[in-house]
């Protein structure tokens, strides 16, 4: 049982993880194998973070009521990935073999449904949840859901435009990270606009994250990002690197659309246009307005410290 007095940021993170174990590993007989598997690849909870930073009060103090909505999230953030692998044939996630190469993808699509239902279900259990109701779970899955529907139908796209893009990561990122940030300011403020403000820098800090994790794919290597890098092309996924340098390389775009461009004709071409530095400064804009929103609110020091920290995770996604 949680506590119903308020709690440490240090307690309320343990009480999320403890939430979150208890959920996969108490799953109905038939499917508790899988969630055992899965509680293996669980990432760095920066989603659940997010939100008991912005739980915090002025005192240092979080509501427990924050700890269902970060384990919800959390649970909610697993299951795209669980599908996310499925789409992207994925053999690794976070250095664990991914539950579709283990167990197919009939039953990892399964899952995947499954953990969404039981997000659901622990959000709804909250207590006092007649004060939530502007917190609509569904509608932020919705929203995901379109942005990776989008993403797909776009995919292998090469004249996808940068405004095209922003609106898919808008969805299939940002609005789960703007999820977490809304749920962690309605437990702890009354002041609406002041809310807002807490959703606007979750949108930003989610699109942060995307932008960065599109550079990954060209900076990093499969033991430091712990997933396949050099691989997004290959799967048909056009990010804001490669939009950049088709824009200004329309020769190497019309090559592309034959499908005769290697892995080092794409890494050289985007070099050369710059598109990596291009998309890290469409990243230093939303820096900017998160920081600006963080400076704006009432808050303590100490949690200031801890919102910008996480603004700063996202910008170095590993």
């Amino acid at each position: 049982m949680i506590n119903k007095d308020f709690i440490t940021f240090d307690e309320a993170t343990t009480l999320v993880k403890k939430e979150m174990d208890k959920t996969l590993l108490t799953a109905p007989f038939i499917i508790r194998k899988y969630m055992e598997h899965l509680k293996a690849s669980r990432g760095k909870y920066i989603r659940a973070l997010s939100l008991l930073a912005c739980a915090e009060n002025q005192e240092g103090l979080i509501h427990p009521n924050a700890i269902k909505f970060g384990a919800a999230i959390e649970i909610l953030h697993l299951a795209t990935l669980v599908h996310d692998d499925v789409i992207d044939n994925a053999d690794m996630r976070r250095g664990v073999v991914t539950l579709q190469k283990k167990y197919g993808k009939k039953t990892a699509v399964i899952c995947g449904d499954y953990l969404m239902c039981v997000a659901l279900k622990l959000a709804a259990s909250i207590e006092g949840k007649e004060d939530y109701l502007d917190f609509e779970l569904p509608d932020y899955m919705s929203r995901v859901c379109v942005g990776e529907l989008s993403q797909h139908i776009h995919n292998g796209n090469l004249d996808l435009s940068f405004y095209e893009y922003l609106k898919i990561i808008s969805g299939k990122t940002a609005a789960l990270f703007e999820a977490s940030f809304y749920a962690g300011a309605i437990v702890c403020e009354d002041d609406t606009p002041d809310i807002k403000k807490y959703k606007r820098l979750g949108h930003y800090i989610g699109m942060i994250f995307q932008l960065t994790d599109d550079c990954i794919d060209f900076e990093s290597d499969e033991r430091k990002a712990k997933k396949p890098v050099q691989s997004d092309f290959e799967q048909g996924v056009i990010t804001l690197p490669l939009i950049h340098t088709f824009t200004h390389m329309l020769s190497f775009k019309e090559k592309a659309k034959t499908g005769l461009i290697s892995r080092k004709d794409i890494n050289e071409a985007v070099l050369k246009t710059g598109g990596l530095a291009f998309t890290h400064s469409v990243s230093r804009k939303y820096y900017s307005k998160s920081l600006n929103i963080i400076n704006e609110l009432q808050i303590t020091e100490d949690k200031r410290i801890k919102l910008t920290a996480i603004l700063d995770r996202a910008s170095h996604v590993l």
